[in-house]
């Protein structure tokens, strides 16, 4: 097996985190490898995909509503953010797949961009700032914050001591709020933005509301543009119909199961759940 082909199959080993992780990692080697070795500005490359503060600038390059989110300024910053999606993403992908995942993540890179861009163009403060937005933060606070609401009173360790989840997303939100006048400014807004993205989507689907579902067909059209077209020369046409209802029942099943762990989660918190229930919802997360 070739080198490319043995890290393909590793890539293709990874859940949808770590897929972002490395390519979060790999993005920011090559930015800084083709600045150093062609001699070029810092920013000559990153200025076409971070976020400017600026809207007629933004209407020049759209696409960095999302693209800002894949690029660090210096090595601290890129570790930092990746060591938190990794630890959020273990919970956020024990309950739920990979689409809502997706969903909560790009939503809240989206959401973070649109309230850098409002707060820069709105309030006076900014207008002697002329910083572009980049890195995951948002996004990762929007991953952090979902599972801190929607799981509040789970306990997870950190360092020495147990700590409540929710008590972990008001000490996050907190921080940014208390650093607004400080320094990066444009940042914290991003990261409160992709925090009230995370609370939000989290309560509406605790009510049983899934506000990323439209964003979800999007990046389903997206992808399978990607996707080669697999036409079989025999058109099968038999039972059809008994096999779909077959898979619909099994599917409604298999999701009442995981609603039913998840309410339990709710109530409970996670450590009250059987090893048979964290085997399934661990399953189900790679099915996914």
């Amino acid at each position: 097996m070739s080198i490319t082909n043995d890290l393909k199959y590793k890539f293709s080993t990874l859940n949808i985190a770590e897929k972002l992780i490395v390519v979060n990692v790999v993005v920011f080697i090559l930015n800084t490898l083709l600045v150093f070795l062609l001699q070029l500005a810092p920013n000559v490359l990153m200025q076409w995909f971070q976020l400017p503060k600026g809207f007629l600038d933004f209407l020049m390059q759209p696409w960095s509503i999302v693209t800002y989110a894949f690029f660090h300024g210096s090595i601290m910053h890129l570790f930092w953010n990746m060591l938190l999606l990794y630890f959020s993403s273990r919970i956020f992908l024990n309950l739920f797949s990979k689409k809502y995942f997706l969903n909560v993540y790009f939503l809240g890179a989206i959401l973070g961009g649109v309230f850098f861009l409002l707060s820069y163009n709105i309030f006076p403060v900014f207008s002697r700032v002329n910083s572009p937005l980049i890195g995951a933060s948002a996004a990762i606070m929007a991953i952090l914050i979902f599972v801190c609401t929607y799981l509040p009173n789970q306990e997870v360790r950190l360092i020495f001591f147990n700590i409540k989840l929710w008590y972990l997303g008001v000490a996050f939100v907190l921080l940014d709020l208390v650093q607004l006048p400080l320094g990066n400014a444009g940042g914290h807004i991003a990261h409160l933005g992709g925090a009230l993205l995370g609370f939000v989507y989290a309560k509406k689907l605790q009510e049983g509301k899934d506000i990323g579902e439209g964003f979800s067909s999007v990046l389903s059209s997206i992808s399978s543009i990607f996707k080669p077209n697999k036409k079989s020369p025999l058109k099968t046409v038999h039972k059809k119909s008994n096999q779909t209802a077959t898979k619909k029942v099994s599917k409604n099943e298999h999701q009442k199961q995981i609603d039913a762990i998840l309410d339990k989660i709710s109530k409970s918190g996670y450590e009250s759940l059987s090893k048979e229930e964290k085997d399934f919802l661990f399953k189900a997360g790679k099915d996914a």
